[in-house]
């Protein structure tokens, strides 16, 4: 292993050594020094000003040097060290310095600075140590939101000391110290063109070629190679290719998750290797257990981007260890699980509990993104949890102006969808018609579309904005340049409007014009209707059959002046006889039965979704009686639909009886 000094009186050991700033410049006239480190410093970092670069040392130029009179001297910008101690206490061996100690340290620094400091107080230091460290320095230089390193850093003589030998020999260093230093420049925005970087990557290449670098190597030079040149570059397919031929036993997880990001950054290429992400995929399961709450949100993200449906397995698996884990994901790393979630159709009732109990608990703390993943997971799901969407609705009360209008828009609509109304539903929607006064032209037109609609399902009508809606200048924002409007948009302002005529009679304000209406809201795609349940249906037309005494006494899958589409509409006369379904005149009720399959609820319930409601909602303002009908194939049938029958949500009781003259039956209530 190479041996870094960073010491003035070791400088002239034979084996390989960083010259710190005290050697490698005191043997140097100063001009001279001065004029190479701001020659080999000048290209590394992009985001410098463009004034010349300059390093300013004092007259010896070192730190440590005693001055005649016992002083010492300090370089301009470097902090004061006390000197109550004899110097020689701070010159640690780190040959004889246990690495754990080293790197705990390391870890505990929260400022370049801080590093500096404790490796100018360091005698020799081995090149692994010496790129952990350069890596920590630019670390910290990312977090703090800079492109590049500041200048106080880049002329900081231990940090020029430190990256000499990187540019210089990097033939000399280890495998190890090699890929951590070219990783830790990657981490900020360096010229790809430096000195530093070329020779680094040019050494990386001749190891890969000779076949010199492990599977952690492999996996470090991947992932920097594609920041520095892009996922296309020769290198990185000989990269991949010789982890291929690896053992996946060999592979700590964090080098399988990295593997996961190679590939990622890949997905053009996804295909050709397909079978090696099988085999990725398998194995991956067998380590599940040892990932970190942040791996695994990288595993989920990957999976997402090479778009692994066949993966589900492990999606299930990940998802298991996930609910362990909610409370430790950052809301970053949250956000990411819950978008695979949604991407990939999982959910699990522990999932559920898990993130009810930690969005209850920091309601009023997460990050708004995180708010509108997690509603957008329950709207997606159909999961209806009352404490995540109670929580949601109190955030949104309180910091509405930390949210987007498209953010506010999904948790607007997580409501109508699912047709729940938290207990502050009066505080919610008065704050969202201030916001709607005040931000009203901030909304995307679609959005502000979907957001309206999404009120009038749970019964909040948006009167108010009608008039906007109808108007020939929001119509025409909706229609952009876009030849016609799509049909979604379409069937949402039809719904509009006709609630405005059944629920909302007090509107006076402006009409859809006809051209913007449809006839049907129930369409292949972008359909305001749940379609019936076919194995249900076929369950009630044979019951239907046996009761009525044939086909002729209702119809099916009847498409309404107001565009609705009733699953099967039986028609009565004054005395509550049926009538076929073929006559129009001395029809005195119509009982539109709705065939309600599990598609028309809540996951998991017997709440309708909110589209359903306001289709039985408005049946009913029609003049329809409305009767559920949601029974299983293996039930007697005509029992089965004599108890469907009489249960009628907010209409009296229904059944039929069997009082009959002749062939005619008879439907009364009883």
């Amino acid at each position: 292993m190479a041996l870094i000094t960073l010491r003035r009186n070791l400088c002239h050991l034979s084996d390989f050594r960083i010259h710190g700033a005290l050697a490698a410049l005191k043997s140097q006239p100063v001009n001279h020094v001065h004029k190479a480190v701001r020659e080999r410093l000048r290209p590394w970092f992009s985001s410098l000003q463009p004034e010349p670069f300059r390093v300013r040392f004092h007259h010896a130029c070192c730190k440590k040097f005693h001055s005649e009179n016992g002083n010492d001297l300090h370089p301009v910008g470097e902090p004061v060290f006390s000197q109550v101690h004899d110097l020689d206490s701070f010159e640690q061996n780190l040959k004889n310095m246990d690495e754990e100690i080293f790197y705990s340290r390391l870890n505990s620094f929260t400022s370049s600075e801080e590093v500096l400091s404790f490796i100018n107080t360091l005698q020799t230091l081995p090149d692994t140590m010496a790129a952990a460290a350069l890596q920590r320095i630019c670390e910290m230089g990312k977090k703090d939101g800079e492109q590049g390193l500041p200048k106080e850093i880049l002329e900081n003589h231990v940090f020029q000391a430190l990256c000499v030998p990187f540019e210089q020999e990097p033939s000399n260093l280890s495998n190890t110290a090699l890929v951590t230093a070219l990783q830790a420049l990657t981490l900020l925005d360096v010229d790809p063109q430096s000195d530093l970087l070329l020779n680094l990557v040019a050494e990386c290449q001749h190891r890969l070629q000779r076949g010199g670098l492990e599977v952690h190597g492999l996996c470090v030079l991947g992932e920097s190679l594609i920041k520095l040149q892009g996922p296309g570059c020769a290198t990185l397919d000989l990269v991949i290719y010789q982890l291929q031929g690896e053992k996946l036993e060999n592979f700590h997880p964090e080098d399988i998750v990295a593997l996961y990001r190679i590939l990622q950054a890949c997905t053009e290429k996804a295909d050709q290797h397909q079978t090696f992400l099988n085999k990725i995929n398998n194995f991956s399961l067998s380590i599940v257990s040892n990932l970190s709450p942040k791996l695994i949100s990288q595993i989920l993200t990957a999976l997402v981007a090479l778009d692994q449906t066949q993966a589900l397995p492990l999606v299930i698996k990940l998802g298991k260890y996930v609910v362990r884990h909610i409370p430790r994901f950052t809301n970053e790393e949250l956000r990411k699980v819950l978008e695979a979630f949604i991407y990939f159709g999982h959910n699990d009732r522990f999932l559920t509990t898990a993130l009810e109990q930690h969005v209850a608990s920091l309601c009023l703390t997460l990050d708004p993104e995180v708010v509108s993943t997690v509603t957008e997971y329950c709207s997606r799901k159909q999961i209806l949890s009352e404490p995540i969407l109670n929580a949601v609705a109190e955030t949104f009360v309180c910091q509405s102006e930390k949210l987007s209008p498209s953010q506010i828009a999904e948790l607007i609509e997580a409501f109508g969808k699912l047709n729940y109304l938290p207990p502050n539903a009066s505080d919610l929607f008065r704050k969202l018609e201030d916001t709607l006064f005040t931000h009203f032209n901030s909304f995307p037109p679609k959005t502000l579309l979907k957001l309206l609609h999404s009120c009038s399902l749970i019964e909040h009508h948006p009167v108010n904005f009608m008039a906007k809606l109808y108007s020939p200048y929001f119509l025409q924002r909706l229609l952009g340049e876009e030849s016609h409007l799509d049909r979604l948009s379409l069937a949402q302002l039809t719904q509009l409007f006709l609630t405005s005529i059944l629920e909302c009679p007090f509107y006076k304000g402006p009409k859809l014009l006809p051209k913007y209406q449809v006839k049907s809201f129930l369409t292949p795609c972008c359909s305001l209707e749940t379609p019936v349940d076919f194995q249900l249906y076929k369950s009630v037309m044979s019951g239907l059959i046996d009761f009525l005494g044939g086909r002729q006494y209702f119809a099916s899958k009847v498409l309404t002046p107001y565009c609705y589409t009733i699953d099967v509409e039986i028609k009565l006369d004054e005395e509550g006889f049926v009538l076929p379904f073929t006559v129009n005149e001395d029809v005195h009720k119509r009982v539109a039965l709705c065939i309600d399959g599990p598609k028309r609820f809540c996951l998991n319930s017997k709440h309708l979704l909110g589209k359903e409601a306001i289709k039985q909602r408005q049946l009913r303002v029609l003049g329809y009686e409305v009767v559920q009908v949601q029974i299983s194939g293996s039930q007697d049938k005509e029992a089965a639909f004599m108890r469907a029958l009489e249960w009628d949500t907010g209409s009296p009781t229904s059944q039929f009886c069997d009082l009959g003259q002749g062939d005619r039956p008879c439907c009364r209530h009883c």
